[in-house]
């Protein structure tokens, strides 16, 4: 299970995620270099293209992508869609026949922007193939932001749908219109304090700050965190900097976060929010966190070698880094 968020401010364009899951898939932070040569199952490779940061797994040299930004300002990122994500046999002519595995590589290589993208997105014939023998086929449905547009790839077993997404909100099943459908239940939230009333003779006055968003859910289901997710990204005060506009963006993850122990699974395992992304897109700079480690750390796509030809990888920091204050009245401290 997963959450994906997308913030437009004065202060830039912020893209990213939670990555919700019990056990680690080898994520790093990958970069790849505009000289990469990318191949497809079924569609023509790539030897140039745009540069693109994001956290994924590599395998046998091949990025893996959870979720990305290219230099142009396009990001990707796929979530969990068990039960309803339904791939393609085989290619179908006149399409773009891409696997789920290299659908994030594929867009933002190609595209810089929603609109550019969108033509072909409409045509995708997403294939049911591994990147290869041993690996499953990943459930997924994609969100592709940028700063003017997001929409929502689903393939199921009606077909094909690329929904516009005018919350900037993804999570998981349903399907994304239900998913919008459902928040109508939820319109009474408000960040504001309810007005005092009377019921018959008896004054009713609020318990406590909040009480707007009484009847707000708190579990991790899916449809409980595209409603929560939806309500603190549309009411939350970003600030006018980009440090206070990511510091934000990070507290609506965290609302919706996974604790370890909170969800167990059918086989004993426990989820977990595992990683917590901030994309800064307009720079390039991939923040993240990890659950051993919740100091914000970052990445500068443009600090990089981006015209080479080979992978660049930052492992994860995991274990926490804690920041020691100096005695007061010491050298550091004045």
């Amino acid at each position: 299970m997963c959450t994906g968020l997308v913030v437009t401010q004065e202060s830039g364009f912020f893209f990213g995620r939670n990555m919700d899951i019990e056990r680690s898939f080898g994520e790093r932070v990958v970069i790849t270099p505009r000289r990469f040569p990318l191949t497809f199952k079924a569609e023509a490779p790539r030897h140039e293209g745009y540069a693109t940061i994001g956290v994924g797994s590599v395998v046998d040299d091949y990025p893996l992508y959870a979720e990305a930004a290219n230099e142009k300002g396009l990001c990707a990122a796929g979530l969990n869609f068990p039960g309803y994500a339904h791939y393609a046999n085989g290619p179908r002519e006149g399409a773009c026949n891409v696997a789920a595995y290299e659908l994030i590589s594929w867009i933002l290589s190609r595209y810089a922007s929603v609109d550019e993208a969108y033509p072909d997105l409409q045509r995708l014939n997403i294939l049911d193939m591994p990147f290869k023998a041993g690996l499953p086929v990943p459930p997924l449905h994609w969100l592709v932001a940028d700063r003017k547009r997001a929409v929502v790839i689903e393939s199921t077993a009606e077909g094909l749908r690329v929904y516009d997404n005018p919350v900037g909100v993804l999570t998981n099943n349903p399907t994304f219109d239900w998913q919008l459908t459902n928040l109508r239940q939820f319109m009474g939230l408000t960040p504001q304090q309810p007005a005092d009333t009377n019921w018959g003779d008896l004054s009713l006055t609020p318990l406590g700050q909040g009480q707007g968003m009484f009847g707000m859910p708190g579990d991790f289901a899916p449809p409980s965190r595209f409603v929560k997710a939806a309500f603190l990204r549309n009411c939350a005060a970003y600030g006018d900097s980009e440090a206070e506009t990511i510091s934000q963006f990070f507290h609506v993850l965290d609302a919706v976060a996974m604790v370890r122990g909170s969800v167990q699974l059918p086989n004993g395992d426990l989820d977990l929010t595992t990683y917590s992304s901030c994309i800064a897109v307009d720079r390039g700079v991939y923040f993240y966190k990890t659950a051993g480690n919740n100091q914000i750390s970052a990445v500068d796509l443009h600090a990089e070698p981006l015209d080479t030809d080979r992978l660049l990888v930052h492992e994860l920091r995991r274990e926490q880094s804690i920041y020691q204050h100096p005695p007061v009245g010491s050298a550091d401290a004045e």
